[in-house]
C-alpha cells in the first residue's frame, strides 16, 4: 500500500549565486535523499570547456532530509566536502545563510506557470519544462551580467 504523497519533486543543484546547473524530477513519496546522487553524478558527467576535466563540486550545502551516512561517504568518496545539517544537533539558522540560495532558485523557476502546477501527464515532459525554465534562468543572468 502506497501511503506517500502524489505528485513530483525538483531536485536542483545550483552553484553559489543560485544558478540551476542540474534539474531532476522524482515521484512525491521518494525520500528527498534518493534525487542527491543521480543529480550529483550528472554534473559530474558534464566536462569544463576549457579544460576537457569534469565538473565537480567544491563543498555541497545541504538541508536535513539530506543527512544520511551512506550519503555522507559517498559524497567524501567523491571529495566533495559535505556541509549538511545533522538532525537534532544543528539549528536551522546556521543553515539558513545558504538554504535562502536554493530556495530563491526555486522561486524563479516556480514563477514559470507550467511549473508551479504539474500540468504535464508524463515526468519526461515535465522534466523537459523544467530544464527549459533553467536554461532560461541562465540566459537572463548572462543578459543582466553583459548590458
Amino acid at each position: 500500500m502506497d501511503r506517500g504523497k502524489p505528485g513530483s519533486k525538483m531536485h536542483i543543484l545550483s552553484d553559489r549565486s543560485g544558478l540551476p546547473l542540474v534539474v531532476g524530477v522524482s515521484s512525491g513519496n521518494t525520500h528527498d535523499s534518493e534525487g542527491l546522487k543521480p543529480i550529483v553524478l550528472e554534473l559530474q558527467m558534464r566536462r569544463d570547456p576549457r579544460h576537457g576535466r569534469p565538473i565537480k563540486p567544491g563543498k555541497l550545502h545541504a538541508d536535513k532530509a539530506y543527512d544520511r551516512d551512506d550519503l555522507r561517504r559517498w559524497l567524501r568518496g567523491k571529495r566533495i566536502a559535505v556541509l549538511i545539517a545533522r538532525k537534532g544537533i544543528d539549528s536551522s539558522r546556521r543553515l539558513g545563510r545558504h538554504r535562502w540560495v536554493i530556495e530563491r532558485t526555486m522561486s524563479w523557476l516556480t514563477g514559470y506557470r507550467r511549473l508551479t502546477i504539474r500540468y504535464e501527464r508524463y515526468c519526461g515532459n515535465y522534466l523537459a519544462f523544467l530544464g527549459l525554465a533553467a536554461a532560461l534562468c541562465c540566459y537572463k543572468r548572462l543578459i543582466r551580467l553583459t548590458t
